[in-house]
């Protein structure tokens, strides 16, 4: 991996590249301690404590590197396109224009994009709204007040500062897709995280639990080496070719291999899973009633109810979202427009049925990976006061994206340079 990116550094159209997405991801850094107008930085501080530690706000303060506990332009994070995304590709499967946009390649992938932006417009508007009546009650419970009297001209310059934070970092992860290296979104996560690498660092030196201060070191190292090794795990599917005429030429048959891996979602399920399990104790905490607190208590991160609901998600978004990115039919439409067979096994359906029932075993393994990476560790970090920095979900967060980003760099660098062509 060093090698590699010392090797990006000799080209200079990826020296460039590599230069945008830090500036980029600058920018995105900056903006998260510039706040919000018509907010009393002070009163903010003082309730910072608020989205800290083991709740479900100081997961979205995770999310959006700090940007939330001191709601600053940024406050949103990306996680509102996160959840457009989502809602989205659930649609896809039920309606059928937008599965008929799908299918309609790069068009309809604009289309679909197109609505997606909109969505995460409107997603945003309604989560400033109540992001700025919970700072209000956190201000009134802390006797001092945030926003200070709050009309309907002060809530909506807030509302719309908010909003467009949100859409502008939209705009940030979509420029650092085109023109930089890596998934713009999943890098923006994986700099929020990292961002609190520090106050992570330092939660774990001075715990008071010497066996936690001990063991976590080693669980961490254990968590990483297994989601690198699942993660670079894959199943091979041998391929052949058979000669065929393709107009006045005779072309050779050959014989390779389709690449199944065991995680074919990546990342993705656990991101979703963690935006659903955060939508109903942010709900419970913004009707401040004794019955939503209770609720929102129900479902705290480190709750078994969490837990529970995180690895079922996660499950059935492996599921769903590898569907999504591979379907057995088509690739078994493609292999046979091309001349291509699985040796032993039959053109057309016979190859879509066996690639599914392949496909089907590879992902339930990789689907309980992903529950027990993003569960397990945070069910034994409950047992600590450890903050909540250390959990599966952001190890496999931050590694993944770190695994695929290399992976994009390496192939920018085999692009450029074919070793052992000429000599």
């Amino acid at each position: 991996m060093l090698r590699t990116i010392a090797n990006a550094f000799s080209i200079a159209e990826i020296r460039k590249k590599l230069a945008f997405t830090a500036a980029m991801l600058l920018l995105y850094r900056l903006g998260a301690y510039i706040p919000a107008p018509g907010i009393d930085v002070n009163a903010v501080q003082e309730i910072e404590d608020q989205f800290t530690g083991s709740n479900i706000l100081g997961f979205l303060n995770l999310f959006s590197g700090g940007s939330l506990s001191r709601l600053s332009l940024f406050a949103l994070g990306i996680m509102p396109y996160i959840t457009s995304s989502i809602i989205l590709q659930l649609l896809t499967v039920v309606v059928p224009q937008l599965e008929r946009l799908q299918k309609e390649g790069e068009v309809g992938q604009q289309k679909i994009t197109q609505y997606t932006r909109y969505l995460t417009v409107g997603l945003a508007f309604g989560q400033s709204i109540g992001y700025v009546f919970l700072f209000r009650s956190f201000g009134t419970q802390a006797g001092t007040s945030v926003v200070g009297n709050l009309t309907f001209a002060k809530l909506l310059m807030i509302v719309i500062s908010l909003t467009a934070g949100c859409v502008l970092l939209m705009w940030f992860g979509e420029l650092i897709t085109q023109r930089g290296i890596g998934n713009g979104i999943s890098l923006m996560i994986f700099a929020s995280i990292v961002a609190g690498l520090p106050q992570g660092v330092q939660a774990w030196w001075t715990n008071p639990d010497q066996v936690f201060v001990v063991m976590m070191p080693f669980v961490a190292l254990a968590v990483i080496l297994a989601i690198v090794y699942v993660q670079e795990g894959q199943r091979r599917i041998p391929v052949q070719y058979a000669k065929r005429v393709v107009g006045r030429r005779m072309t050779s048959g050959g014989s390779t291999y389709l690449p199944l891996r065991v995680n074919m979602a990546g990342v993705i399920p656990v991101i979703f899973a963690a935006s659903i399990m955060a939508f109903p104790p942010t709900v419970g905490q913004l009707l401040n009633t004794p019955a939503a607190l209770d609720f929102a208590a129900f479902f705290s991160p480190n709750g078994w109810a969490y837990v529970a609901g995180e690895v079922f998600f996660i499950i059935i978004f492996t599921y769903f979202y590898t569907a999504v990115t591979f379907n057995p039919v088509d690739q078994a439409d493609n292999l046979k427009k091309h001349g291509g067979f699985i040796p032993g096994v039959r053109p057309g359906r016979p190859t879509a049925e066996y690639l599914d029932r392949i496909l089907s075993r590879l992902t339930f393994p990789g689907a309980l990976y992903l529950g027990a990476v993003a569960a397990l560790p945070t069910i034994l970090i409950s047992q600590t006061s450890a903050n909540f920095f250390f959990g599966g979900t952001s190890i496999l967060i931050v590694v993944g994206v770190a695994l695929d980003t290399v992976k994009q760099l390496e192939a920018q660098l085999m692009m450029r340079n074919y070793e052992g062509f000429l000599r």
